[in-house]
């Protein structure tokens, strides 16, 4: 793990700890904040061997030991958030907090009785994926749940709740799109965001389409930059990348990036009628693991239904086959 920057806890009370994950992204941002509350951690990564033997050096090196954590954030239900914090409560008995909505999203991918496994591949299979990707899906879906067991037992957080970070007040912002339920948390003080996944820096945060999920996470994260845009931030704290002075900025340039993938989607139906596979393929290419095709794939199905949403294609079944014009 990269070296912990103890500059920034000591003046600032807050420490940004780098936690390993697959790549492409390599690492998640935990955040970890000191007040007289306590200890709060923030997205405390996936569980493996790993990360489990790097939170032990992030302790050593901060000073603090598992009993001295009081409560842990999750800003949202991807693995890469929310894997340690069962593993975590259970060493710390800290209280695990995150939205309603988030906790729901997580039974429905990692829960006991989830079907995602099988739902997802006849999902993409009904628009147009071949079964070279389909039947990896199955075990690739499987191999997660190691990373987020156990679960944790939750505490809810609302919309606009305060909550105590740091020795400071920070409000909770509820939004969608990347996440469902996904936190956000904002120190009007310091004009502080803790984003998660909301707003990333250089990279655009995956939106995906899921059976039994948000049925339009397009249109769910085009209303929370909305709703994010609002807030005057002078320094915002990401779930990946470095923290980030432009949020503003970055939040318009998400809304360009989105609008301009739906346009080269409309230029493409434009040419014949295409499955969402065939979308896919002329957008991300097929050279992909199976993770990033699945992003690929559920990315794009959220683009195509926000284009049938907003009027501007169709589709129609042909066969067994989804068919988009």
């Amino acid at each position: 793990m990269t070296e912990l920057n103890l500059d920034r806890w000591t003046t600032e009370g807050i420490a940004s700890v780098p936690i390993s994950m697959a790549p492409p992204l390599k690492w998640v941002n935990s955040y970890v904040l000191r007040g007289e509350e306590g200890i709060t951690v923030v997205d405390p990564g996936p569980r493996t061997a790993d990360t489990e033997e790097e939170w032990r050096k992030a302790w050593h090196v901060l000073g603090i030991g598992p009993k001295d954590i009081s409560s842990i954030i999750v800003t949202h239900h991807h693995p890469d958030h929310y894997g340690l914090a069962g593993f975590l409560q259970s060493l710390t008995g800290a209280k695990v907090f995150m939205s309603r909505r988030a906790f729901e999203e997580a039974n429905l991918m990692w829960g006991p009785r989830s079907i995602m496994n099988e739902a997802l591949p006849d999902l993409f299979r009904l628009h147009g994926m071949p079964s070279v990707w389909t039947d990896q899906l199955p075990p690739h879906m499987n191999s997660f749940f190691p990373q987020v067991s156990p679960a944790p037992q939750v505490t809810y957080v609302n919309d606009g709740d305060q909550l105590l970070l740091g020795g400071r007040s920070w409000q909770a912002i509820e939004s969608g799109g990347h996440a469902p339920g996904h936190l956000s948390f904002y120190d009007p003080v310091r004009r502080w965001m803790l984003c998660g996944d909301a707003v990333l820096p250089q990279i655009s945060p995956n939106i995906s389409y899921l059976p039994d999920s948000d049925p339009q996470p397009l249109k769910s994260f085009i209303e929370a930059l909305g709703k994010l845009e609002k807030y005057e931030v002078d320094l915002a704290f990401p779930g990946h990348r470095n923290a980030f002075t432009y949020f503003g900025e970055r939040v318009r340039l998400l809304l360009q990036h989105h609008e301009e993938r739906l346009l080269r989607i409309e230029s493409l139906l434009r040419e014949r009628p295409r499955t969402g596979f065939d979308v896919c393929a002329a957008l991300f290419g097929t050279d992909l693991g199976i993770h990033q095709m699945r992003f690929a794939m559920a990315e794009t199905l959220a683009h195509l239904l926000e284009l049938v949403r907003q009027g501007r294609a169709k589709q129609n079944l042909d066969g067994q086959v989804v068919i988009f014009e």
